[in-house]
């Protein structure tokens, strides 16, 4: 029998996924200050020791941040979109394997396949190109999506077959445009994934410096709203909201 996997949600896009024996991070900021923007959650630091893999879907300031890959313990596979490897190299991992769009790795007893993804990934404003990515974990027959950053596009209905779907529902700002999934259109992107479990990612966490007390509402509502909608559009899927810091198993 199949072991559950567990899934620790540690803010943004950062998620701690434990499955099939193998430890997996997504997309690690660990640091309370990332430019302009500050954590407005508590800081969440589970043992990252050991760690198996490092999954980063996008070359963004909010998604690769060197200084929280330095924190890292160095023998963990990075997987990264091609063209990002050489920031990672940098930040002490020394296994880095670049990816593009319907490539396979196999890493340890995990199957990860790299999957489209509707969003710009560049480092800006002088960094390397490459193509923002979302990816698809399996193990012990289960099967688990992380999007990292994306809006909708018409290739996500053919990822299918999931136990798990982790779906960006904002940002970090006070409005989000083009290349985003906002409630709706996470609720949206479930009528056509229809993964058995959906956890939002992608809110809660960060806001810019300068963000006004009346704008604190945003680390809560979107995810509110997102399940709201999902049990309207996709009544189906099991909706789980964790809170930064949070856990649950699938």
């Amino acid at each position: 029998m199949s072991r559950p996997a567990h899934v620790s949600y540690l803010g943004h896009a950062t998620i701690l996924i434990e499955l099939a024996g193998c430890r997996v991070l997504t997309d690690p900021v660990l640091a309370d200050r990332l430019l302009h923007l500050r954590r407005r959650s508590r800081r969440v630091t589970p043992p990252l020791e050991p760690l198996d893999c490092v999954l980063i879907s996008h070359l963004h300031h909010d998604h690769l941040h060197p200084a929280s890959l330095r924190r890292l313990p160095s023998d963990a596979t990075a997987v990264v979109p091609a063209g990002g490897g050489g920031l990672v190299g940098q930040a002490g991992l020394a296994d880095v394997r670049e990816v593009r769009v319907g490539e396979v790795l196999e890493i340890d007893d995990l199957r990860i396949e790299a999957v489209p993804a509707s969003h710009p990934g560049d480092r800006t404003p002088l960094g390397p190109r490459a193509d923002a990515l979302g990816y698809v974990i399996s193990g012990e027959g289960k099967r688990i999506y992380f999007a990292g950053d994306t809006d909708l596009f018409e290739e996500m209905a053919a990822i299918g077959d999931l136990d798990l779907a982790l779906l960006p529902v904002w940002g970090w700002g006070t409005k989000i445009g083009e290349g985003h999934l906002d409630p709706v259109r996470a609720a949206e992107a479930l009528r056509m994934l229809r993964p058995r479990v959906a956890i939002p990612i992608h809110w809660g966490t960060f806001q810019p410096i300068w963000t006004r007390s009346r704008h604190r509402r945003l680390l809560v509502e979107p995810a509110r709203e997102f399940a709201r909608l999902a049990a309207e559009l996709a009544p189906e899927v099991e909706l789980r909201v964790l809170e930064p810091g949070e856990s649950t198993s699938i």
